[in-house]
């Protein structure tokens, strides 16, 4: 048994992709390809169903990685031992996040407790942010979208929830809550699709049967407040990123579960290196610290 071989089928199977399998071990693709050949060579077996759009497991790979995943823990324990006494946080970390406000206390706290890290921080809504952690174009990704994907590791690190963001002369200004039924017939401005800022919103107001006016579709949070305050109509948001602009008020929802959480994601394969984990042990440290894993809402209320 060659382990350079048993390692390049685990990434594979890991990736669900040779493509990107190779990019992120570094190495060309056809090496990669050739290692995994070989190993297929060695046990007499195919692990992989190869197609246009990457590779799917056969049973026997499905065997094998169940072993591979033990045998990569264990790797990644090796690994922590014999970096024991070196700083975890040098180097550049990249980091894709569906909101500013999520992930910026994080990155607050890097900078005072690892000042050698730098970053670089791309946002985009959810879909996104978990593309680019796929692909390996982000180290670390933050985003209001749970995933069951095993390539991925994820941890919550706040609940949150959506509010409606009214102008300042808009009768629902005068209010402290209102219902989903409060929205109907009225104009919306949302986050474009596949923000989970818009899917929560319309999964409840389709349970509801609550139809809406026009919807304005708008790329960042930003812009919704400021399509609400130039009149367009109630916007949506995260109540963690409601500022303090003196032409909105944010108005809660009372009677629908409208809670959200935030996660903090990256390739199970890099949960435990360097600046990876120093990102994640901070989030969720600040999480617990500030109390950001309590929902204070008053849905059924």
């Amino acid at each position: 048994m060659n382990i350079i071989h048993v390692l390049a089928f685990h990434r594979v199977a890991t990736a669900g992709s040779f493509t990107i399998a190779a990019r992120l071990a570094g190495v060309s693709q056809p090496t990669l390809s050739a290692q995994v050949r070989a190993l297929e060579r060695s046990a007499g077996a195919s692990f992989f169903e190869r197609s246009g759009r990457g590779v799917r497991l056969t049973a026997a790979g499905e065997q094998l990685f169940a072993a591979t995943r033990r045998l990569a823990e264990a790797m990644e324990e090796v690994g922590r031992l014999l970096a024991a006494g070196r700083s975890p946080a040098r180097g550049h970390l990249r980091i894709s996040a569906d909101s500013a406000v999520h992930v910026l206390p994080v990155l607050t706290e890097l900078k005072k407790t690892a000042a050698s890290l730098g970053f670089s921080l791309n946002i985009d809504n959810s879909a996104a942010v978990m593309a680019r952690v796929l692909k390996g174009e982000s180290d670390v990704g933050v985003m209001a979208r749970s995933t069951a994907d095993q390539r991925l590791f994820s941890t919550m690190i706040r609940q949150d929830r959506l509010v409606l963001l009214v102008g300042k002369r808009d009768p629902l200004a005068e209010r402290k809550r209102a219902r989903l039924t409060d929205l109907s017939g009225r104009d919306l401005v949302v986050r474009e699709r596949g923000s989970i800022t818009r899917e929560v919103a319309e999964a409840r107001l389709a349970s509801g049967g609550i139809k809406t006016g026009q919807v304005f579709d708008v790329g960042t949070r930003e812009a919704v407040g400021e399509a609400v305050a130039a009149g367009f109509g109630i916007g949506l948001a995260f109540a963690s990123e409601v500022g303090r602009d003196p032409r909105l008020v944010p108005v809660r929802i009372h009677g629908a579960d409208v809670a959200v959480a935030e996660y903090a994601i990256c390739l199970s394969e890099r949960r435990s290196l360097g600046a990876v984990a120093k990102f994640l042990e901070t989030a969720r440290r600040l999480a617990i610290r500030n109390g950001w894993l309590t929902d204070r809402g008053d849905a059924g209320a």
